[in-house]
């Protein structure tokens, strides 16, 4: 991956978890990995648990961020959700998935939080 891309990237992810951060939601891990898939922010909103999905894209991109979102990925993230929750003995609890698609133009990011973006697998 292109070294500006990458670090556009962790751009994207810091402005993702302090926007949430300022929207009462608690961050509780950063990259979660595991053998099935990675997921970007493990947080808690209420008594949820939110799976979020930073994508990260350019202003003038082919696609918005939101529509980069493929089924393949989404079934990766369900996967690795569900690996979090057996981990954390928390299969019993509501959880969502949300993404917050960012466009750079300049220097500010614009933001846009989608919460319950997509259903499981779907």
């Amino acid at each position: 991956m292109e070294r500006s891309r990458y670090y556009k990237g962790k751009q994207g992810e810091r402005a993702a978890a302090e926007y949430l951060c300022s929207s009462g939601i608690k961050i509780l891990e950063k990259n979660f990995r595991c053998p099935l898939g990675e997921i970007d922010l493990v947080a808690k909103d209420g008594k949820s648990i939110v799976f979020v999905e930073v994508r990260t894209r350019q202003v003038d991109g082919l696609c918005s961020p939101e529509e980069s979102i493929t089924l393949h990925k989404r079934r990766r993230l369900t996967r690795a959700a569900l690996w979090y929750l057996k981990q954390h003995g928390l299969l019993e609890s509501y959880a969502r998935f949300d993404v917050v698609a960012i466009r750079w133009n300049g220097e500010e990011p614009e933001i846009n939080w989608i919460v319950n973006a997509f259903e499981p697998g779907r």
